[in-house]
């Protein structure tokens, strides 16, 4: 137990351990972002009757048959059709009804000429274009059949399902839980916010991180607070976080003698696993079960809880709200330093990516020691080296992990 596990591992054994979460109704706007849980059908079609597409005249072409502005069809305009009314009139021959875009196309009519292309005379309109049939209409449920499936169970809903269900009269749907995620610090060195630190002591910056993270997940954080170094303040913290659905907590995984959580997971729990992850940063990593609530043990160093988060915690976070694509993306850039690495160990390196001409290039952010908080703040994306590497020059092609989407954003529209 005590051997370093493969990420991949690693990995497999804490998504093994959890499930999607139940579906509950909520509003169409708070499903934004989530996984529905139904399918939707359509009741309606979609637009219900033909209307039309431009502001204009209802008409029949044969009416319009060789119109130009030379040599005008002129037609007796019979009534006008705002949005949101009926029609009370049939267009017969030689009649045309003002429309405006929206509104019901009147019976007898084939096509819709627009305002440009046509003036307006007493009681009369001189239309100057040969019209087609079906011109500047939307035929009715040319967007949705009645009884059509038009979103998936299973689909993230975006702004265009939100406008779908909109259309459709659906207020409510169901969507996958948000997970609730306890997020637990320990140690006696740390302090709160709110408490002025000693020279001695540091801010609990994890506590913070970890639940911005689980934000960014979408999820739910369960700030805990801080548990000394005392097995009974641990194990009290430990019980208060397990009405959650996944409890998180930062340091006290490693080999030294205040080093608890492993040995009080061990002790309060079932279905135990602690390991060290071939990985750098975040080597001591702990995993099992407090009760049926899974738990995860992150290094208390800054940056390694926050990389050994995004590997193991945010993709068990995804799954539980039933997501399938559980991963960051990842894409290949050049690199613009040499770096050198033990083998045996896979290493997550911090570091900066942006656009070139013919891809993307990457640095690092500087010194890389897991404490170095800063370096994650100028952090876009993770250099990712496999456990076999130990060298690799400038110039050559890297794998990098994205952390945000701001390579995804563009200073100028791409067009």
């Amino acid at each position: 137990m005590n051997a370093m596990i493969r990420v991949e591992e690693a990995l497999k054994n804490i998504l093994d351990a959890v499930s999607p979460l139940g579906l509950e109704k909520v509003n169409i706007l708070d499903a934004l972002g989530r996984v529905i849980g139904e399918d939707v059908y359509a009741g309606r079609a979609i637009p219900p009757k033909d209307n039309s597409a431009m502001d204009g005249y209802a008409l029949r072409t044969g009416d319009t048959l060789g119109a130009s502005e030379e040599t005008p069809a002129i037609l007796e305009v019979v009534e006008d059709i705002p949005a949101g009314s009926i029609p009370e009139k049939r267009i017969g021959p030689g009649q045309a009804a003002r429309i405006m875009t929206g509104a019901p196309v009147p019976e007898g009519a084939d096509a819709v000429v627009r305002m440009e292309d046509s003036r307006k005379e007493d009681g009369r309109v001189a239309i100057f274009v040969g019209a087609k049939v079906g011109q500047d209409i939307r035929r009715a449920g040319e967007d949705v059949q009645p009884g059509e499936k038009v979103i998936s169970r299973g689909e993230v809903i975006r702004p265009a399902e939100v406008g779908m269900l909109a259309a459709l009269g659906r207020s409510f749907i169901s969507v996958h839980q948000r997970p609730l995620i306890a997020v637990v610090a320990t140690g006696d060195e740390l302090v709160d916010l709110d408490e002025t630190p000693s020279p001695w002591k540091i801010v609990s910056s994890n506590s913070y991180s970890l639940a911005a993270l689980v934000l960014d997940c979408d999820a739910m954080p369960l700030q805990i607070g801080i548990a000394k170094d005392r097995r009974e303040d641990l194990i009290a913290k430990f019980r208060a976080a397990m009405r959650a659905d996944l409890i998180v907590s930062s340091g006290g995984v490693s080999v030294g003698d205040y080093d608890l959580v492993k040995e009080v997971m061990k002790k309060e729990g079932n279905r135990m696993q602690f390991w060290r992850v071939a990985m750098k940063p975040g080597r001591p990593l702990a995993f099992g079960a407090l009760g049926e609530v899974p738990i995860v043990g992150l290094p208390g160093n800054p940056v390694s809880s926050m990389v050994s988060f995004e590997q193991f915690i945010r993709p068990a976070i995804l799954k539980m709200m039933g997501h399938a694509n559980l991963f960051r993306r990842t894409v290949r850039a050049r690199l613009g330093e040499d770096i050198n690495k033990k083998s045996g160990i896979r290493h997550f390196i911090r570091a900066r990516i942006c656009r070139e001409e013919d891809g993307y290039a990457v640095v690092t952010t500087g010194d890389q020691g897991s404490g170095i908080l800063k370096s994650m703040v100028r952090a876009n994306g993770l250099i990712i080296l496999s456990e076999e590497v130990t060298k690799v020059r400038a110039g050559g092609m890297v794998t990098v992990q994205l952390l945000d989407d701001s390579l995804d954003r563009m200073t100028e529209p791409g067009y």
